[in-house]
């Protein structure tokens, strides 16, 4: 049906013309490849310029590794493939949101941060979610191993644990007096409060030998090393360093202490 003013539908009202591309090609797709091939192209737009969409992906890669590697039943990986594409689910709307938010608000807006902040708080729900998942179901079959790893290092004795920190804190010192940098208890490298943090962690974990209090303790110290950087103390670099000075060296003293026995 036609009228002086174009197309008109079945009440008689004007059609109007289908919104287009610059190259003629239509907005919506019409065809369900076509709307396929956008839905793709949406997700290869948020891994490439969303670096949380990135570490997802990351860390959905090294579950699947585990997976196979653990062997679990069909319904736990289930449960955990449900999990990990809420949290991918939820990124990609946080993405979505952010970039309709840019686009009606260029200038700040209190509104515009507030849409963005529940947002993220939707990934963050997801992926609190995904994390306890995978705790309840991963930890029948990573504990066992984690606790025979535990026992083969052994317990260590009052004295060696002390002699450990001690050890941790003398060589956090001179690192820190040949790199110049930062003073004994503010910025340089390697961070002692890092490197503190671990060796304590560390220890408790061989003392416990127990993986939920392990797991508890090394939580704390990468929360203590994540409180410097932060406060713009000490860069990634130095917090890491510090960890892995302090891991290392307390591991080393307690076995060297296991080996004069």
């Amino acid at each position: 049906m036609s009228s002086p003013y174009g197309d008109t539908d079945a009440e008689g009202s004007p059609l109007r013309p289908s919104p287009t591309l610059p190259n003629g090609d239509p907005v919506k797709p019409s065809r369900f490849i076509d709307s396929v091939n956008c839905a793709i192209e949406g997700i290869f737009w948020a891994t490439r310029t969303q670096k949380h969409m990135r570490r997802h992906f990351l860390s959905a890669l090294v579950l699947l590794f585990a997976v196979l590697f653990l062997r679990v039943s069909a319904l736990e990986f289930t449960l955990l493939a449900v999990s990990v594409s809420f949290v991918l689910f939820a990124e990609l709307m946080n993405t979505a949101v952010e970039v309709v938010v840019d686009m009606v608000s260029p200038e700040y807006h209190p509104l515009a941060r507030i849409a963005k902040d529940v947002a993220a708080g939707g990934v963050l729900v997801a992926a609190i979610g995904a994390a306890v998942m995978g705790y309840l179901i991963l930890s029948h079959y990573i504990f066992p191993i984690y606790k025979e790893a535990l026992a083969m290092i052994g317990t260590p004795s009052e004295m060696g644990a002390v002699v450990a920190l001690l050890a941790v804190v003398i060589v956090v010192v001179i690192l820190k007096s040949i790199s110049g940098k930062g003073t004994p208890l503010e910025g340089g490298l390697p961070s002692g409060h890092a490197a503190v943090a671990f060796s304590i962690a560390t220890l408790v974990t061989l003392n416990t030998q127990d993986p939920l209090t392990s797991i508890l303790a090394i939580i704390l110290a990468v929360m203590v090393s994540h409180s410097r950087l932060l406060l713009n103390i000490h860069t990634m670099r130095e917090v890491v360093f510090g960890a892995a000075t302090g891991t290392g060296i307390t591991l080393l003293v307690l076995m060297l202490f296991r080996f004069m026995k």
